[in-house]
C-alpha cells in the first residue's frame, strides 16, 4: 500500500509538471535606450540583446528617448537589432521622449515600433560633428547613403520609407499620432503594459529572423539596466565632457608648472587628464583635429618665452578653434563639441595665456635692485657647473648665475659668496664657510 501511494505522488507531480510548465507567465526584457547614442550605449544594447536571448524571452522591449549620435554606435545598434534571435520592440516613452535623428534609423531597426502620447520621431538630416551641414559632393553621398539605410530600414519591416527618407532629406518631425496614421510607427501606447496587451497575439514577418507570433498575455517584465560602470562611461563618452576635462587638465598641468609646489593644480589636473583619455577613447577623434589643438597650446607658450606683440596668442586661438570644431568626428547623424564650449574655451585660453600666465612669469621673472643687494654676502651651493653661467641654490631656491671674473669654473657642489647681479643672474665667487656655518642652500 505505501508503495501504491508513493507510485500515485509521482505520477501526479509529472502529470502537473506540464501544466505548471505551460502556466509560466512569458518573460520580456526591458533596456533604456536613454541619452546620446554612443559606443558605450551599442555595447549596452548589445549585452541586452543576448541577455534576451540567453533568457529565451518573448521579446526584447527598448524604451527610447534620444537626441541623437554617432554614427558608428548607431550602425553597430542597428546590426544588434535586425541579428537579435528575439522579436524587438522600441517604445518611444515617456511623454516628451523623441526619437531624434540616429534615434530614427534605430527606432525603423526594431521590429515593432511604438509610441507613448506626447512623444515625436525624425529630423535625421545628416550633420557635421559640429552641428553644420555638409555640403558639396561629401555632402551629397553622405545623404544618399543615409537615405538607401534608412529606406531599406522601413521598406524591410512595412513602413512608410517615402516618409522616412523625408525625415532624412528635409529634417520633417512627426508627433506619436501622426506617426502612427503615416505608418512610421506601429502603434501608440500609454504604458508598458498597455503596450504588451495591444501586441499579444500579433504575427511578426521578422525581415532577418523566422516569422513569429508574440505571445505576451501575463508577461513578467524584466529591468536589464545599463551597470553602474557603464553609466559612468556613458557620462563621460559625451564630446562636451570630453572637451572641458581636456582643457582643465592643460590648465592645471600648466599652474603645477608656473607654480611649483602647488600641489592641488597639478593633482586636479592628472585627473582630468586621465579621465579625459577614457571619453576620449570611446569618441571617433580626429587626429588632425587634436594636433591642431596641442599645436594652439604650444603657440600660447611660445608667445609667452618670445613675445610677438600677441601675434602666436591670436594664432593659437584660430588653431585652437578649428581643432576643436573637429575634434569629434561623430559623422552624418553625430553629435560634436558645442560651438559656444568650444568658443569660450578658446577664448578662456588666449585670455589665461595672454594676461594672467604672462604676467605671472613675467613677475617671477623681474628682478629688483634692492632684491639683489639683500642677497650679497649669503652663501650658496653650485647646482650645475658654472662654466661661467649655471644656477646655484640660495636663500631656499635656485637661482640662475654666473662666475665673477677671474673666479674660474666653479663646480657642482663648491660653496660660492654672492658679490652682485648682472642682469637677471646672480654674480658669484669661490668662498669658504666660517668655521660652524654652512651655505644659504643647506
Amino acid at each position: 500500500m505505501a508503495l501504491r501511494g508513493v507510485l500515485t505522488a509521482i505520477a501526479a507531480m509529472t502529470a502537473l509538471m506540464p501544466a505548471s510548465a505551460a502556466a509560466r507567465a512569458p518573460l520580456v526584457d526591458r533596456a533604456d535606450l536613454d541619452g546620446v547614442i554612443n559606443s558605450v550605449m551599442a555595447d549596452y544594447i548589445a549585452q541586452s540583446v543576448n541577455h534576451a536571448a540567453d533568457d529565451r524571452a518573448a521579446a526584447l522591449l527598448i524604451v527610447m528617448n534620444t537626441p541623437g549620435g554617432e554614427m558608428d554606435a548607431m550602425d553597430r545598434i542597428i546590426t544588434s537589432l535586425l541579428n537579435s534571435p528575439v522579436p524587438v520592440i522600441v517604445y518611444v516613452a515617456p511623454p516628451g521622449a523623441r526619437a531624434a535623428s540616429a534615434g530614427l534609423f534605430v527606432a525603423q531597426a526594431a521590429d515593432l515600433v511604438a509610441m507613448a502620447p506626447g512623444t515625436n520621431i525624425g529630423s535625421a538630416h545628416p550633420i557635421a560633428g559640429n552641428g553644420a551641414d555638409i555640403g558639396g559632393d561629401l555632402g551629397r553621398k553622405v545623404l544618399n547613403d543615409a537615405v538607401a539605410r534608412i529606406r531599406d530600414l522601413a521598406a524591410s519591416h512595412g513602413r512608410n520609407a517615402d516618409w522616412a527618407e523625408n525625415a532624412v532629406r528635409n529634417s520633417v518631425n512627426v508627433s506619436a499620432g501622426q506617426a502612427v496614421d503615416l505608418h512610421v510607427a506601429d502603434l501608440e501606447a500609454t504604458s508598458v503594459s498597455g503596450l504588451l496587451a495591444a501586441l499579444d497575439g500579433r504575427h511578426l514577418k521578422r525581415p532577418h529572423g523566422p516569422e513569429v507570433t508574440l505571445n505576451l498575455t501575463g508577461a513578467q517584465v524584466v529591468d536589464q539596466p545599463m551597470p553602474w560602470w557603464q553609466q559612468l562611461l556613458h557620462a563621460l563618452v559625451d564630446p562636451n565632457v570630453a572637451y572641458l576635462l581636456m582643457l582643465v587638465a592643460v590648465f592645471g598641468l600648466i599652474a603645477e608648472v608656473s607654480s611649483p609646489g602647488a600641489i592641488l593644480p597639478g593633482v586636479a589636473g592628472v585627473i582630468c587628464g586621465v579621465l579625459a583619455l577614457v571619453s576620449l577613447a570611446g569618441l571617433p577623434v580626429n587626429i588632425a583635429a587634436a594636433l591642431l589643438i596641442v599645436f594652439s597650446f604650444v603657440l600660447f607658450v611660445a608667445d609667452i618665452k618670445a613675445p610677438t606683440h600677441g601675434i602666436l596668442t591670436f594664432g593659437g586661438i584660430v588653431a585652437m578653434l578649428l581643432g576643436s570644431l573637429f575634434l569629434i568626428d561623430t559623422g552624418a547623424v553625430g553629435l560634436g563639441v558645442d560651438p559656444w564650449l568650444v568658443a569660450a574655451g578658446a577664448l578662456l585660453s588666449g585670455v589665461l595665456f595672454a594676461f594672467v600666465v604672462r604676467k605671472a612669469l613675467g613677475a617671477r621673472s623681474r628682478w629688483s635692485a634692492a632684491g639683489a643687494q639683500a642677497l650679497e654676502g649669503a652663501l650658496g651651493e653650485v647646482r650645475s657647473t658654472l662654466e661661467p653661467a649655471g644656477s646655484v641654490f640660495v636663500a631656499g631656491r635656485e637661482w640662475p648665475a654666473v662666475a665673477a671674473i677671474g673666479a674660474g669654473s666653479l663646480a657642482r657642489g663648491a660653496t660660492v659668496r654672492v658679490t652682485g647681479s648682472e642682469g637677471e643672474r646672480l654674480v658669484v665667487t669661490a668662498a669658504r664657510p666660517p668655521e660652524g656655518a654652512h651655505p644659504s642652500g643647506s
